[in-house]
């Protein structure tokens, strides 16, 4: 079983011996829930500058007053919602590339078309990376730029990857490495290659140059 699969073996057990949550708890959660849902769902049909609090209370059959009190602000709707879609987004991405464990090169191959898939696929990740294109969502920065989730998480997962996959490299390799390949594969997010098919491979190669690590059985190390 893998980590990823693992780590959910033992979340669905804690949740089983958990007692349930007093109603009160039970409410928020599900409110909380039923407002990113309906988030989500208005981000992919318009874009998260259309998203509006009063239109996610009307649609979520929530008070506007229970909704600030919950996220703080609009932006704070938005930090919750990147954060639970990245971190499906990443569990995805943490399982394919532990499929491929014991080669790095098939693994960031297969790492990376899987995200960039996962962006044309999902119409939320979809939407925002469309307007992002013409320079309009504002829900863009936590996507990129800002230090939570997307950016930091994704290098993250990738520099804890490599910490078994490349235990032979020294650590600031790893560390450059993990940089570059969220930067390269953010990038081709944003700014599609006209070949995406290539993608993969060649973000794949640079990780390897980067680790010091031949891309292929036949090729020397760097």
């Amino acid at each position: 079983m893998t980590e990823p699969a693992t780590r959910k073996a033992d979340a669905r057990a804690s949740t089983a011996d958990s007692p349930p949550d007093p109603p009160r708890v039970a409410w928020r959660k599900s409110m909380r829930e039923r407002v990113l849902r309906e988030a989500w769902l208005l981000a992919a049909e318009a874009g998260w500058d259309r998203v509006r609090v009063a239109d996610l209370a009307q649609r979520a059959e929530v008070s506007r007053p229970s909704v600030y009190a919950e996220f703080g602000d609009r932006a704070g709707i938005g930090r919750a919602l990147v954060h639970r879609e990245t971190e499906r987004f990443l569990l995805g991405v943490g399982a394919v590339l532990d499929g491929a464990r014991g080669d790095i090169f098939a693994a960031v191959t297969a790492g990376v078309a899987h995200a960039l898939a996962e962006a044309e696929r999902s119409p939320f990740i979809a939407a925002v990376v469309t307007a992002a294109r013409g320079g309009t969502d504002a829900l863009l920065p936590f996507l990129t730029s800002r230090p939570d989730p997307v950016f930091s998480e994704a290098r993250r997962l990738v520099a804890a990857w490599l910490e078994t996959a490349a235990a032979g490299v020294p650590p600031a390799r790893r560390a450059e490495a993990a940089d570059v390949v969220v930067r390269l594969t953010i990038s081709h997010m944003l700014q599609p290659s006209p070949d995406p098919s290539a993608v993969p491979e060649r973000v794949a190669r640079v990780t390897c140059a980067v680790l010091g690590l031949p891309s292929s059985a036949t090729e020397p190390e760097w």
